[in-house]
């Protein structure tokens, strides 16, 4: 008896030259229904329809066709198996040997976030899982192939065996047929959980495991350091998954990680011209070990990444770039001025690519605001044996709900710059310390284990620029030394969440020596 091939893909790349190939080199017969068997027809291949094969018609607009015993018959039976042999022969039930099955795009179709309800749940394959499952199931005797780029290895495969797999294929597109069907419904649960339709709310509902399948984007040269392993896993459009590197060595995972830190802080400022968050102005930022060290907007992307870079150019050397506008020539030539690692924006100019290219090794990447929009609001971390998700801390910056807290109100010059020392502040690692002036951060201090060790950084970076400028701290003064400091350096004003005991100290300090200082109410601590 012929081998038979049950094919039914959504994904028709590949399809045919895998059908001829099944069929022509391998005596293969196809069986097929809908869209897969049109095609294949239209390919001159001799396909025997999924309701010919079982007898019974397509129902329900075609959300039964494949749920049958004698198709799942054929999948599942043990061969060699007296009682399961016994069972085909007296049914009449062919054996299938390779089942290719890629699922309704449903992961596509909720991506436009106007996409309705009844919408996505018609795109919630059935019949394709339950085929993936069971010929994974039955791996011993059953090939099961999910996706386009797995047929090249396949049939290479089977050319070096002389049509015979070897179990330890047939077990390894088992495993990758279960991640298939994992991610499948990962995507559909997180989907439902995130919609208003469904109550999360109910104090009755059941605690539902966090959920989360992700693809293998690539394998990495190493992790953070040489000696560590690491891979990067990604859905294929969302965040960085959707980003289109367009030139440069391979990313690293030090790479992605300051890429992950510049393009929060950018986004600050907005982030290119469409999407949930458009940039209203020109803004430049500069990451070196995951901490900003430049930042800066200004009329124009150019002139943004000019004043960024000037911040701190000696910090810059090595470092990841974002922007939240298009790369023209004359950013790009600013670009070339010194040793940089990446560049993410939301796109470059034809004169921005070609004047690029000369640093061959530059990485260069395309991210567009709707695949920002596609990744979602959870911050996930790990931690020994299991994760920590949050919520992303982006909420947008609201200084109405700020409060005077001295005796002098700060002048509208100053408000700006403090306004825009808080939007850079919570992106830098606590205790962190931010002093900046006229839309540019003149210091940054990061990580330090006491607040006033960071202040002594960034004021120390800033120099004799922090006279005039403002400073910003990520969490409350716990005492007034910081503020001391800060006005022997020249700083006018503060902002700070407040909170603290001591408030009143700082405050009384910051009278004592004319500085003004603003309280957010809201601290925004990053580890």
């Amino acid at each position: 008896m012929a081998p038979t091939a049950l094919l039914s893909v959504s994904d028709k790349r590949g399809l045919v030259p895998l059908a001829e190939a099944l069929h022509h080199r391998y005596g293969y017969r196809l069986l097929s229904s809908g869209g897969t068997a049109k095609v294949l027809k239209q390919a001159g291949l001799p396909v025997t329809p999924v309701a010919d094969h079982t007898g019974a018609p397509e129902i329900l607009g075609g959300r039964v066709k494949t749920l049958h015993p004698r198709i799942h018959g054929g999948i599942l039976a043990r061969r060699g198996d007296a009682s399961h042999e016994a069972d085909l022969i007296a049914q009449e039930i062919a054996p299938i040997d390779v089942v290719v099955v890629n699922l309704y795009p449903f992961r596509e179709t909720v991506a436009d976030p106007s996409v309705s309800w009844d919408t996505a749940i018609e795109n919630i394959d059935i019949g394709g899982p339950t085929m993936v499952r069971s010929a994974a199931k039955n791996h011993a005797h059953v090939a099961v192939l999910t996706a386009p780029n797995q047929y090249d290895r396949f049939l290479a495969a089977l050319d070096a065996s002389g049509g015979a797999l070897t179990d330890a294929v047939r077990r390894q597109l088992a495993v990758e047929a279960f991640a298939h069907t994992a991610a499948y419904d990962a995507a559909i649960t997180r989907w439902m959980q995130a919609r208003p339709e469904v109550s999360t709310a109910d104090p009755t509902a059941a605690d539902l495991p966090w959920l989360e399948a992700l693809p293998l984007r690539q394998r990495l040269r190493y992790g953070e350091n040489p000696h560590q392993h690491a891979s990067w896993y990604s859905a294929a459009k969302a965040g960085w998954g959707g980003a289109i590197q367009l030139q440069g060595k391979e990313l690293s995972t030090n790479n992605l990680l300051d890429l992950e830190a510049a393009l929060a802080t950018v986004r600050e400022f907005g982030y290119g011209t469409s999407g949930s968050h458009p940039a209203s102005r020109a803004a430049a930022v500069v990451v070196k070990h995951t901490n900003p060290c430049g930042v800066a907007i200004g009329d124009g992307t150019a002139a943004a990444l000019s004043r960024a870079l000037d911040a701190d150019r000696v910090s810059a050397f090595g470092g990841i770039v974002a922007l939240n506008g298009c790369v023209d020539g004359t950013a790009a030539r600013e670009l070339t001025s010194l040793f940089l690692e990446c560049v993410v924006a939301p796109g470059f100019a034809p004169e921005a690519r070609e004047i690029l290219a000369a640093k061959s090794n530059l990485r260069l990447l395309e991210l567009s605001p709707d695949s920002i929009d596609a990744a979602g609001q959870d911050h996930v971390r790990s931690i020994l044996g299991g994760v920590l998700v949050q919520d992303l801390d982006d909420q947008l910056v609201t200084p109405d709900d700020w409060t005077v807290a001295t005796e002098r109100v700060p002048t509208a010059s100053e408000r700006e710059d403090l306004c825009f020392a808080w939007q850079i502040v919570r992106h830098v690692r606590s205790n962190a310390i931010v002093v900046a002036r006229e839309g540019q951060s003149l210091g940054v201090g990061a990580g330090q284990m006491n607040r006033v060790g960071s202040a002594h950084i960034a004021l120390e970076a800033a120099g004799d620029r922090s006279r005039g400028a403002v400073l910003a701290s990520d969490g409350f003064f716990p005492f007034d030394d910081t503020v001391r400091l800060a006005a022997d350096h020249g700083i006018t004003a503060v902002i700070h969440p407040g909170g603290s005991k001591r408030d009143r100290d700082s405050i009384q300090a910051c009278n004592e020596l004319g500085l003004s200082m603003l309280l957010t109410g809201r601290r925004h601590f990053l580890h």
